[in-house]
């Protein structure tokens, strides 16, 4: 899987798509819904849906962020699946607060 910066993917159980913003540090299997997810523009396989433990759902205009691996993808199009790396779910980034003005 080559998760390079700007490359678009998209989750083969559900809405989810996705766009690369900083790529891991060593090879690592993106998912959604249980599933490794696919690039942008090819086809879904039939017959799958999401897995029971992964219906947690992502969110539109979501940075999500994975501190072990150092990846981070922003979530174009939100679904019921949830992000996984190796299985492992990662989750959305906090917003950065901004200093008070005066």
């Amino acid at each position: 899987m080559d998760l390079k910066p700007g490359s678009r993917w998209r989750s083969t159980v559900c809405d989810v798509e996705l766009v690369v913003i900083r790529p891991p540090k060593s090879p690592a299997t993106l998912e959604c819904g249980g599933y490794q997810v696919i690039p942008h523009g090819e086809a879904r396989p039939e017959g799958r849906s999401i897995a029971e433990d992964f219906a947690g759902g992502s969110q539109a205009g979501k940075r999500y962020a994975d501190d072990e691996t150092g990846l981070e993808v922003l979530c174009t199009k939100a679904g019921a699946g949830t992000l996984t790396i190796g299985g492992r779910p990662i989750g959305a980034k906090e917003a950065k607060k901004l200093p008070a003005s005066d």
